[in-house]
């Protein structure tokens, strides 16, 4: 222990605003309570969830640092109390509770993942955020199977680049929706069977066109696209909202659900229990790290800032023209 430095450097929300609430600043660095790892940064990825942070809208849980930041990789820098099968230095990457826009970071062991064999500190710093919510969503939730149809919105951001691919390792066909043509053509390159362009564009009459009905939709979006999504699932569907880009409320029918036997559920990931991203965890490593490690699927980075320069880097994520991740290098 006595090795780490006091102090270290990190990335404020001085008040909630634009990207140039984002400051650099100097902390002490924190110590790993029981449980946790202290993790010595070297990537963090940008996430909507830090955006909607900034702007005052989506406050840490309690007892999770006040910093940004919800994935890192690293090398383990001290272990908590009754923290086993980790060692100091090891590579590590990490779903975080907060926290990882920062030299350092602490995080409870379960949520703590190895590299894939064969990655790199950025491309594994890429993961955790997107695969632990596609997982969670598309997977657990939504039981999407082999030989189904998934139909994913926002394709070309970094969930929707991680949904298409984990979709297509796991045997689904998949339609997705982008908002323009290059991203069109990005998301057909990572698998998608069909890319849709939902601008000025009746895209569920085109999902309608292209296949018969789907079996699960992650739905990003919410507001006017969930009773769209409803009408599209085959009967027991399954809709997952993530997000709500689009507005949180919504006219369905309840109708066409007991007919059709649809389930509507969704989730956030940050609140939910160490416990339950601990079985996440272990669900990636078993099913997904050897797809990763095989070079099946990829992250996909946008673009690569350092830390200091987050207020560039959310920027960068709000002008939405990226295919894939904006990352933070520390």
């Amino acid at each position: 222990m006595s090795a780490l430095p006091a102090t270290m450097t990190c990335v404020e929300i001085k008040k909630p605003g634009g990207p140039e609430a984002l400051v650099p600043a100097t902390r002490p660095v924190p110590q790993p309570a029981a449980g946790e790892i202290l993790i010595k940064v070297a990537a963090t990825g940008v996430n909507r969830p830090d955006i909607a942070q900034r702007a005052g809208l989506y406050p840490p849980p309690p007892g999770a640092s006040d910093l940004p930041g919800l994935e890192a990789a690293g090398t383990v820098a001290a272990l908590g109390a009754g923290v086993t099968g980790w060692s100091v230095g090891d590579a590590i990457c990490a779903l975080t509770p907060g926290g990882s826009y920062a030299e350092y970071c602490t995080v409870p062991a379960p949520q703590c993942l190895p590299l894939p064999a064969g990655f790199d500190m950025l491309r594994a710093a890429a993961l955790p955020e997107n695969y632990f919510t596609v997982w969670h969503n598309l997977f657990e939730r939504g039981q999407l199977k082999a030989g189904e149809t998934a139909l994913i919105h926002g394709g070309a951001s970094g969930i929707g680049t991680t949904a298409i691919q984990l979709a297509k390792a796991f045997g689904a066909t998949v339609v997705t929706t982008v908002r323009n043509e290059d991203k069109a053509k990005a998301v057909r390159a990572l698998g998608a069977d069909h890319a849709i362009l939902y601008k000025d564009n009746d895209w569920a009459a085109e999902v309608k066109s292209l296949v018969k009905g789907v079996d699960v939709v992650l739905d990003m979006v919410a507001g006017d696209y969930l009773p769209k999504n409803i009408q599209l699932l085959k009967p027991d569907g399954r809709c997952v909202i993530i997000a709500l880009q689009g507005g949180a409320s919504a006219t369905v029918s309840a109708g066409l659900v007991m007919v059709n036997r649809l389930t509507v559920t969704g989730s956030t990931l940050r609140p939910q229990s160490v416990a339950n991203k601990g079985r996440m965890a272990q669900g990636l490593r078993d099913k997904v790290w050897p797809l990763l490690a095989e070079g099946r699927i990829k992250p996909i980075i946008f673009k690569t800032f350092p830390l200091v320069e987050a207020a560039a880097a959310h920027a960068e994520l709000e002008r939405a023209d990226h295919v894939g991740k904006v990352m933070l290098t520390v």
